[in-house]
């Protein structure tokens, strides 16, 4: 059945697409509240809430045709309708009816529903839609969706494919399609279409009001997907758009800073380390001196690996440049655990040049080729407060050569007159605002180098970060190996804990991890402060367990990481703080409490946190959900040791708002794109590409509509990301 068909109505003046939804008919403050729940705020946002799914009850059948379980459509009259009381106190209500057509009669119930029976008059025709079931020997509708004939020509609850939009508690599915039904009658027609005719033509996409309309109500599957496509390339269009534009401001922006690199610095550099480069590291060092020697516009890249690849070592190595040029650095963290493992990993690679000299939270080393020493500090949140005004004096002043931290480095009352080089690492967990509000924090137009040690899909790399040149460090060093990685039923727990025993025995050290500090009756996973008292009295009793959570003390959590690492720790139980930054050769165990819990790019960041000694590695995932979605993922772990590929599958299990958190990843939500269709992105990406030659300020008269939905996008990732 085709339809609905629009009958577009007055709109009072005043109102506009980007007026509050209470301006519809019949949407009260109380309901504009239980619509705010699904981020509906507008008019316009009520036409962007999209169906999860459709049920399709385009099936119609008979009464005589009907088959038990499945879902179909019927055309009847109505008998009767009566109100009844179920159970054996009658405090249930519902309604029972029974209607006909020409091949027969069937009961329809509606538990919990009285009011139906006001509403089904006798003798009106009604269609009705759902699955048949068999009750005492004879076929009956229970709580169908319905529609009266008589009233509305227009099918919107019935005998189609039907949506099913996501709910909120107090909101019934009838009466959010009722209100975006009538949404859709009165601004479709009056919707502007920002996406150029030509380029629509070209890229073969259906028209926005169209788009819209089959969005929600499509006259088959080859329309819906039609829509689909016309709705996922505007959010792909938009990212593009906007990415491309910071680019090009980014390349636009004051003049940077050219860095030439010298080769005694980096030579004697190399030279100090107890290990070689690999190929792919060097490869990616030159990628990023030669970005720094060109100087304008600025470097924008990220340098992407896997755990335990060597990102930080060619960081450093740039790093280096920059002070030999007289130019000062930074080191940008999302933790103080993180950070405070950054300056200890900086500490020990620049140990191998001369005279190292350590004191509170600075290091000072020697290199020959510089007659100056070169300063590293570390500046967090719980730096001790003489202490921090000391280090950012020494900032503002440019005494401070390379400043490791949090947020710190971003407050107020820290300035560098010199940066030359900004290092973001972990940049997911920061957000497209922050990353701006670093180069902010200099007199001069920084070079900025994203790290990421989760490895990134390249459809994502694209959307997320396609204002940045990629490096990819695609080796690992030699001696890395690969960890045997297992998951381990609820059955076979014991015979873990057997195996960590023996490990330990045999002078190994292990990880245990936790997804939460304490417990939650919503989540069904082991904390660790629970977990530590129970391995330690029942489990573990004769061996040395560590507790690490990240509420604790920067004190508290070096003198563990401190002692696990002098090896006077067995077993550290942990949360996710351990997921970055820590290396501990002697540890062989992994074990991942409530593994299905985690992504599988995240239990691929625990995992390489062993193997990082001479002796063979394990990881253990155990998990007591047995649904075949977890048993999917944890197989992928199980099979799967390239990070890269396992983030592939990581995307297409659990989609892009998972992958890291949207508000984390500066990524606006996608509500129809999937990072699947490759093609629909690199057609986005060409298309706002070309635009943006043509005309990179929106200035032509025919792009005026387009600038405009622009700019909202612009407004909708920030509040996103803020």
């Amino acid at each position: 059945m085709k339809g609905p068909p629009l009958k577009p109505t007055p709109i009072p003046r005043g109102v506009s697409l980007d007026s509050p939804v209470d301006r519809l008919r019949g949407v009260d403050a109380k309901l504009s509240g239980k619509l705010l729940k699904l981020d509906v705020a507008t008019i316009r946002d009520l036409l962007y809430l999209l169906p999860r799914r459709h049920n399709d009850f385009s099936n119609f059948a008979s009464i005589s045709e009907l088959v038990v379980g499945e879902e179909q459509t019927i055309v009847a009259t109505v008998w009767e309708a009566r109100e009844k009381t179920l159970g054996q106190k009658g405090r249930l209500k519902a309604t029972e009816a029974v209607v006909s057509d020409e091949t027969g009669n069937i009961r329809v119930v509606w538990i919990g529903q009285p009011y139906v029976a006001r509403v089904l008059k006798p003798n009106s025709r009604v269609a009705l839609s759902g699955k048949v079931e068999a009750y005492r020997g004879q076929l009956q509708f229970q709580s169908p969706e319905f529609e009266i004939l008589d009233k509305q020509e227009s099918l919107i609850h019935t005998g189609r494919l039907v949506p099913v939009y996501p709910g909120t508690e107090g909101l019934t599915p009838r009466r959010l399609r009722s209100i975006i039904w009538q949404a859709l009658e009165q601004w479709v027609p009056r919707m502007e279409d920002f996406i150029p005719e030509d380029l629509r033509k070209r890229a073969k996409l259906a028209p926005l009001p169209e788009a819209i309309l089959q969005g929600h109500y499509p006259d088959d599957l080859i329309s819906l997907e039609r829509a689909r496509k016309r709705l996922a390339f505007d959010e792909f269009f938009l990212i593009q758009m906007a990415v491309l534009k910071r680019r090009r401001s980014w390349r636009d922006a004051a003049e940077g800073i050219s860095v030439q690199a010298n080769p005694k610095v980096r030579d004697g550099f190399i030279a100090s380390l107890p290990f070689s480069l690999t190929d792919a590291q060097e490869r990616c060092l030159w990628e990023i001196l030669a970005d720094m020697a060109r100087g304008t516009p600025s470097m924008n890249r990220l340098l992407q690996g896997e755990v335990g690849s060597g990102k930080t070592v060619v960081a450093l190595a740039g790093l280096l440049e920059a002070v030999a040029s007289g130019y000062q650095g930074s080191i940008m963290v999302p933790t103080e655990v993180l950070a405070e493992q950054h300056f200890a990993t900086v500490s020990r690679l620049l140990g191998g040049l001369a005279r190292p000299l350590r004191e509170e939270n600075l290091i000072t080393v020697y290199l020959d080729s510089l007659p100056r020493p070169i300063s590293v500090g570390l500046l967090t949140g719980s730096t001790r407060a003489a202490l921090k005004r000391e280090l950012q004096q020494r900032v503002s002043e440019g005494t401070l050569d390379i400043a490791i931290g949090t947020h710190a480095l971003i407050q107020e009352g820290v300035e560098f007159p010199r940066l030359a080089l900004a290092v973001v690492d972990e940049q997911h967990r920061f957000g497209v605002m922050q990353r701006a509000a670093l180069r902010q924090r200099s007199g001069t137009t920084p070079h900025l180098l994203v790290m990421s040690a989760t490895p990134i899909p390249r459809t994502l790399a694209l959307t997320i970060y396609g204002d940045l040149d990629v490096s990819t460090i695609d080796q690992l060093p030699p001696g890395r190996q690969q960890v045997l990685t297992r998951n381990v039923p609820p059955e076979r727990r014991d015979a873990a804990y057997g195996f960590v025993r023996k490990e330990v025995r045999n002078g190994r050290q292990a990880f245990v991890i936790c997804p939460l500090i304490e417990e939650s009756d919503a989540v069904e996973a082991r904390a660790a402060t629970e977990e530590y008292e129970r391995l330690s009295t029942e489990v573990f009793p004769d061996l040395r367990l560590g507790l690490l959570h990240g509420r604790m003390t920067p004190g508290e959590k070096e003198e563990v990481m401190g002692r696990f690492r002098n090896g006077d720790t067995d077993i550290l139980v942990s949360t996710a703080v351990v997921e970055v930054g820590i290396d501990i050769p002697n540890a062989t165990v992994m074990v991942v409490e409530g593994a299905h819990r985690f992504g599988l790019s995240q239990l691929h960041q625990f995992r390489g946190r062993v193997g990082r000694g001479e002796n063979k590695s394990y990881c253990l995932l155990l998990s007591d959900y047995s649904t075949p979605e977890a048993k999917e993922r944890l197989s992928a772990v199980e099979r799967i040791h390239d990070g890269f590929q396992l983030a592939e599958v990581d995307l297409s299990l659990r989609g892009p708002g998972d992958y890291f958190g949207t508000r984390q990843s500066g990524l606006p939500a996608l509500r129809v794109a999937r990072l699947s269709d490759h093609d629909l992105l690199k057609s986005a990406r060409e298309e706002a590409a070309m635009l943006l030659q043509d005309d990179p300020d929106l200035r032509k008269p025919h792009h005026e509509s387009l600038a405009r939905e622009v700019a909202r996008f612009l407004d909708r990732v920030r509040a996103e990301v803020s």
